[in-house]
């Protein structure tokens, strides 16, 4: 499982959570990213220590591409996931302006499509 790399919007920044074990003080941090795919799915992320700080530099809506680790744990017979970020990036603003840009274009008018002929003409042997 190297390399997982996830790629997404950054949905929400969650509470920070903090406390002190028997190695010191830590703080985490959850976010939620959703994802590029066909069908977009929402990935809870854990950040831990100076990951949580760096987290403060992103926003909702920016695109970030994240290395996470995925490691589970058992605890009364019970299974948790935990899906932990080590490296986070913005993604190209250059690649997602482009898309946007193509989302906002005008929609082409019957005077922009040649040689089609969309007037309602008499001879038509459509029923409708």
């Amino acid at each position: 499982m190297d390399n997982l790399i996830l790629e997404g919007k950054l949905i929400q920044v969650l509470d920070p959570q903090s406390g002190t074990s028997t190695r010191g003080d830590w703080k985490k941090q959850d976010f939620i990213l959703e994802t590029t795919e066909q069908y977009p799915k929402k990935v809870c992320i854990s950040c831990w220590n100076e990951k949580a700080e760096e987290l403060n530099n992103y926003k909702p809506n920016d695109m970030l591409k994240i290395a996470v680790n995925i490691e589970s744990r058992e605890y009364n017979s019970r299974w948790y996931t935990d899906i932990k970020a080590w490296k986070m990036e913005a993604l190209s603003s250059d690649s997602s302006s482009g898309s946007s840009a193509k989302m906002s274009a005008p929609l082409a008018t019957d005077d922009d499509i040649t040689g089609v002929n969309f007037s309602n003409d008499e001879g038509d042997d459509l029923p409708f």
